[in-house]
């Protein structure tokens, strides 16, 4: 899959390519969609949303989720659901990238990853800045990527 799909307003951070559909402000608050491009075997850290439901709408790809010790795996056309203060990762586990929507509710979210995309933070090496930013988005990383 070509990473670029999502257009020249994308934003790259770690190889993954991330396109806000619908703002925070398009929405008076309520929710954000993020459509994102994740390459084979990536995935984030373990952590947690403390004030948002964080819903994966999968395209294409095959991912594995980790939500509270519990493994899942989510495939194109399907979902998962992880309510808000529930720890959990992901790992793409397809040999292609995954392309899926992150739904946050309420919306807010988007903004860690403009930011992440603009400072080109990494990880392990930058983890304490990445920590910092993530703690104003309210949510705190718990643990290893998968």
């Amino acid at each position: 899959m070509n990473m670029n799909i999502l257009g020249p307003d994308a934003i790259e951070w770690l190889g993954v390519h991330y396109r806000t559909m619908l703002k925070t402000d398009d929405s008076g608050g309520a929710i954000s969609v993020v459509d994102s491009v994740s390459p084979p075997k990536s995935g984030p850290p373990r952590h947690i949303h403390h004030e948002a439901d964080e819903t994966f709408v999968v395209l294409t790809g095959d991912i594995l989720f980790w939500l509270e010790g519990e493994e899942l795996t989510r495939g194109p056309g399907e979902t998962m659901f992880i309510p808000r203060g529930k720890e959990h990762t992901f790992q793409v586990i397809s040999d292609t990238p995954s392309r899926h929507l992150v739904i946050l509710t309420p919306g807010g979210f988007e903004g860690f990853f403009a930011e992440m995309a603009a400072g080109q933070f990494r990880i392990p090496q930058d983890m304490p800045a990445v920590a910092e930013a993530a703690a104003r988005y309210r949510m705190d990383f718990t643990g290893p990527p998968l």
